[in-house]
């Protein structure tokens, strides 16, 4: 048996799928082929928010999937939206890398250490409004572009780079995944910035028919590959990002809103963290709560009721959050 495994054609994404191929293969016994798909996120080069943000990066993997061009796709999850996709399911959810967010400056500067007026890159709404919430007097620059790009911008830090930024905001589980760890001049704690929902996770999708088989289901598949997708399933890791996703969907927000969320799993409880912001970090809402019902039903309502609450306090006054 040989198994396609979706992907697109960046670094990052070639190095994520590469490794899930790897650990599918080792622990089903079959040998893996990737697949590569040009993604509209990839042809299109305008700011995420004006080319539609949620998604950009996940449609054409998932047009292949249904088209049968490949048999799983490998996705950041934090980019996938959270409306349901007909036909297809999040078959496995591997254990989560690290969440935070870090900073990249040049000549080993902190945060505190960036001079007034020092001009950070990040692409994302969520980084910039919780960077101007804590600095308010740096210059937060939009762009867009693959790690090496992002990096290349910051003096000293990639040999030839154009040195315009002062730093770059990128995530910490994409420079692990990358080996670019010796770039980071500071991880932020979730006390300074939350993470984007499901930042640090990976969602391994395929065609409903061919996900694994749940206790109790007549549905799905007991195939070498849907075992291997269950056997590398974190069940922590699902709660966690299911608890987010909730969240995220209630809100109404895509993964260009100042909406960051982390949930945390220890066997015992799950707690949501979740912060909204306005765009110009000045008006911050940040509220938590915990549950004991371990199951995927308890982490959605988690999620749902964190975002009622967040909602009854303000938060669509804040953020641009559609329906409220």
């Amino acid at each position: 048996m040989s198994a396609r495994i979706g992907t697109r054609a960046s670094a990052l994404a070639l190095t994520q799928t590469q490794q899930t191929a790897d650990r599918l293969a080792a622990v089903g016994g079959f040998s893996v082929d990737l697949v590569h798909v040009r993604t509209e996120g990839d042809v299109n080069k305008a700011s995420l928010a004006q080319i539609g943000g949620t998604g950009v990066f996940v449609a054409a993997l998932r047009e292949a999937l249904l088209e049968n061009r490949c048999d799983v796709a490998v996705h950041s999850l934090k980019d996938l939206p959270t409306g349901a996709a007909p036909g297809l399911t999040i078959a496995s959810v591997p254990a989560r890398a690290d969440v935070r967010d870090a900073l990249c400056a040049r000549d080993g500067l902190p945060l505190s250490g960036l001079p007034a007026g020092a001009k950070v890159g990040t692409g994302s709404p969520r980084r910039a409004a919780q960077l101007r919430a804590v600095r308010p007097d740096l210059e937060i620059v939009d762009i867009r572009g693959n790690v090496d790009t992002r990096l290349g911008r910051v003096a000293g830090l990639v040999e030839g780079g154009r040195g315009d930024l002062d730093a770059v905001v990128l995530a910490a589980a994409g420079l692990t995944r990358l080996g670019r760890l010796g770039a980071v001049t500071e991880f932020f704690e979730p006390s300074v910035m939350l993470p984007a929902p499901g930042q640090g996770a990976l969602a391994i999708e395929c065609r409903s028919d061919d996900a694994p088989r749940k206790a109790g289901s007549t549905t799905g598949s007991q195939g070498a590959l849907a075992q291997a997708l269950a056997a590398i399933e974190d069940p922590g890791a699902r709660h966690e990002v299911t608890a987010e996703r909730a969240l995220l969907a209630r809100l109404e927000a895509g993964c260009t809103a100042p909406i960051g969320a982390l949930a945390s799993f220890t066997g015992e409880a799950l707690s949501l963290d979740a912060v909204v912001c306005s765009d110009d970090g000045t008006r911050i809402l940040r509220r938590s709560r915990r549950t004991e019902v371990l199951t995927e039903v308890g982490a959605t309502l988690l999620g749902i009721e964190l975002a009622e609450e967040l909602l009854a306090d303000g938060a669509a006054e804040l953020a641009d959050l559609a329906g409220h």
